[in-house]
């Protein structure tokens, strides 16, 4: 028998009734887990439009908060996950909003915890989901690649000190993407990657004169 994946043909392999609301919104979840690095002391889950009008019928908020708790889009404790102790350990609310500028189902994730973080995203059907900003700077991560995500000083050579240290390892470059507040300010670097680069790169990247956040976010299983 042919083993089902996450995306069937019909419809994700999921628990909710779905794949926008519910598989989307776990996956959106867990995006944003793995770029904060750690579950968050405290969250503000702001959801827009169709997400706001009836994400709650189709267990969008559970689905965010299990995502934010590690659970994969198949799991039974999405159902009642705002029981578990794991919830009960954060200060969580939900706000809504309609806007036509965002997406029909579009999240913004405000968490605090070690550090404070902004991060939007979108849920685009059938489970895929896009991450759209971080704090002030614009991204495209699906979680379909392996992604080094930095913030540094922007300034000349850093791109290419960057690129250099993944390409002596024969790793791929899928995409690079760059954004910046201001020339000589903190500036952004999003690089999808067609392999899985070694800890010691990225103990060297982060070692780089201003570099000021790294982060290996691994793409999303099923």
């Amino acid at each position: 028998m042919k083993q089902r994946s996450l995306f069937d043909i019909i419809s994700p392999v999921m628990t909710g009734p779905s794949s926008s609301h519910t598989a989307g919104a776990v996956r959106l979840g867990l995006m944003v887990r793995n770029i904060y690095g750690e579950v968050p002391k405290k969250i503000t889950f702001k959801l827009y439009n169709s997400f706001a009008s009836t994400g709650k019928g189709h267990g969008s908020e559970k689905g965010l908060m299990a995502g934010i708790l590690g659970c994969s889009v198949d799991s039974d404790k999405i159902k009642n996950i705002f029981q578990t102790q794991e919830a009960k350990n954060i200060e969580y609310n939900f706000e809504y909003e309609q806007n036509l500028d965002r997406h029909p189902n579009a999240v913004d994730f405000s968490l605090s915890g070690c550090f404070n973080m902004q991060i939007s995203g979108n849920s685009i059907g059938a489970g895929n989901i896009e991450i759209t900003k971080i704090d002030d700077f614009t991204t495209k991560i699906s979680g379909e690649f392996n992604t080094l995500l930095l913030f540094y000083k922007d300034k000349p050579g850093m791109i290419s000190k960057v690129s250099t240290y993944i390409q002596n390892e024969n790793i791929n470059i899928a995409s690079l993407e760059c954004d910046r507040n201001a020339k000589g300010e903190t500036a952004s670097m999003c690089i999808c990657l067609d392999g899985e680069i070694p800890l010691s790169i990225i103990k060297n990247i982060e070692n780089l004169d201003d570099v000021y956040f790294v982060r290996n976010i691994r793409k999303l299983e099923g």
